[in-house]
């Protein structure tokens, strides 16, 4: 296999993780309402999931080079950044809810 299906591979598992770590957190999103000030929304994600969830943004924050002053920091950017991969907006092709073609 050469170095660009390689990198190509690697870049489809990434979205494909990242999706799965949007569907996981939207599966346990209560109430969207439930939006701080500053637009963050706070998920309680249970056992089994939550060990998935953590286990994912170990591994993300490692392979993104996310530091903080606690593991808990660097898991926060990791998942900011997983987000990001997986369009977690308004305008991401991978967001059901988004209008295609606009």
């Amino acid at each position: 296999m050469i170095a660009s299906e390689r990198f190509e591979r690697a870049a489809v598992l990434g979205v494909a993780v990242a999706e799965e770590t949007r569907r996981l957190l939207r599966h346990h999103l209560a109430s969207p309402e439930e939006e701080g000030g500053d637009g963050t929304v706070l998920v309680d994600v249970p056992y089994p999931d939550a060990a998935v969830l953590t286990a994912v943004l170990d591994v993300a924050a490692e392979c993104f080079g996310e530091r903080g002053d606690s593991v808990e920091e660097a898991r926060q950017a990791a998942l900011e950044t997983l987000l990001q991969l997986a369009g977690f907006d308004g305008e991401s092709q991978l967001d059901p809810g988004a209008s295609a073609g606009s």
